[in-house]
């Protein structure tokens, strides 16, 4: 403990930003409690460390006081005054008590200390950095994968990506590089634990955030998100900016943004909604890419019931429901979707008829983005429009086939009564 510690503690602060003086405190905490162990004192004392050469002092403490109890602990004032007669009742009485080999002890408790206190301040500079990261999105590479728990490296520390986070359609392999998002950071005697999720609905708004300018700088905000990870996301814009289509500046030109989104995500669907105050019109075009003929809304029980036509019913409520789901987690509505058929014979609910919303054309046009399968989703529609058209168009009204047919028979058979009756004339004369 000389002059070089000295020099050392100060390359510290150099170099890993832990203060001198922090460092000092330290060691000579951890000096006292060692003295202690290794020569059995129980007395209290003091370590000094003198920061200009290095010099270390160990110094017993005892109380001033008329009659001793605890020879370690107090001393008589008569035996204070032996030694400085400016002693009084209530002093504490100081006397170096350095042992000759204490050297050695105090230089392996001072590296102890030290290599201690960088290795907390390391892990307290990398939590800082990632606490205020918190709800943010990263990259790193995939280092392991043990136990169904995917650890991602991400440079000063490791992040995890628990089951319940991790999206089920992705395979998640080592020295995969993917984008996470911040779900969590945590401070642990092992240092901070940065808790990751790819299923969380904030990755996708960070990603829009990314390939979005427009969403950056806020002139287009993402109102809501509904997301049922690895499947399908729905996405409520509005732009702040009327000359500005949200909907088309999320999409880009020729659908370039929304398809590296869609990409990042391993595929997973996306829509993009154009939000509206009038939750009918919300509800009508988060419920795309189906078209709905009526909406009817109850505000008392935040209810809606969707009228749509016959042929896009399960459209409508998509695969197990989850269209009508997503719908219903962006809108915040509990949707009821009835055919126009179900809904005939079903009777109208108790809606007012102020509630009631007669979808336009304006309306049926309301701008949405889809991925490719819902393109072709809306192709499959069409044919199945065209489809039905031809049918109708085909149909026979069976009910008046009897009726038009006797009266051509009938026509007919007359015609052909006169033209015998005409020839048997002839005959005759």
């Amino acid at each position: 403990m000389k002059l070089e510690f000295i020099n050392a503690l100060e390359e510290i602060q150099r170099e890993k930003g832990v203060s001198k003086e922090i460092l000092l405190e330290a060691i000579e905490a951890a000096l006292i409690s060692s003295y202690k162990r290794n020569f059995g004192s129980s007395q209290n004392v003091r370590v000094n460390i003198e920061e200009d050469t290095g010099e270390i002092q160990v110094y017993s403490q005892k109380n001033v006081v008329e009659v001793v109890e605890d020879e370690t602990q107090e001393v008589t004032l008569e035996e204070a005054k032996e030694k400085n007669p400016n002693y009084e009742i209530g002093d504490v009485v100081e006397e170096e008590v350095t042992p000759r080999n204490f050297g050695r002890i105090a230089a392996q408790t001072a590296k102890q200390v030290v290599v201690q206190r960088i290795r907390e301040a390391e892990r307290g500079v990398v939590y800082e950095e990632y606490v205020n990261r918190a709800s943010d999105i990263i990259t790193g590479t995939i280092s392991r994968v043990s136990k169904g728990l995917v650890f991602v490296d991400l440079g000063k520390t490791e992040g995890i990506l628990e089951p319940n986070e991790q999206v089920p359609t992705e395979e998640y392999v080592h020295n995969q590089r993917i984008k996470a998002y911040i779900l969590e950071v945590k401070r642990t005697t092992k240092g901070p634990q940065i808790l990751l999720s790819r299923s969380h609905p904030g990755l996708v708004k960070r990603l829009f955030e990314l390939e979005v300018p427009e969403i950056h700088d806020g002139v287009v905000e993402v109102v809501g998100i509904s997301r049922e990870a690895g499947f399908r996301s729905k996405l409520a814009v509005k732009s702040l900016d009327e000359n500005v289509d949200p909907v088309g500046a999320c999409v880009g030109h020729k659908g370039s943004r929304v398809q590296r989104i869609v990409e990042e995500l391993s595929g997973e669907k996306m829509d993009i909604i154009k939000y509206s105050d009038d939750p009918r019109e919300f509800i009508t075009a988060a419920l795309s890419p189906s078209k709905v003929v009526k909406v009817m809304t109850s505000e008392k029980d935040k209810a809606a019931r969707v009228i749509v036509p016959d042929y896009q019913l399960s459209l409508a409520i998509g695969k197990e429901g989850q269209n009508a789901r997503l719908a219903a987690k962006l809108t915040g509505w509990k949707i009821d979707i009835k055919s126009e058929t179900q809904h005939k014979e079903a009777g109208s609910p108790n809606f007012g008829q102020e509630e009631t919303l007669e979808v336009t054309e304006e309306l049926e046009g309301t701008e949405t983005a889809v991925t490719e399968e819902n393109l072709v989703d809306e192709e499959k529609l069409v044919d199945e429009e065209n489809r039905v058209a031809e049918e109708v168009a085909t149909e026979v009204d069976l009910e008046d086939l009897p009726e038009e047919t006797s009266d051509k028979k009938n026509s007919e058979s007359s015609d052909q009564k006169t033209d015998q009756e005409a020839e048997q004339e002839e005959d005759l004369k």
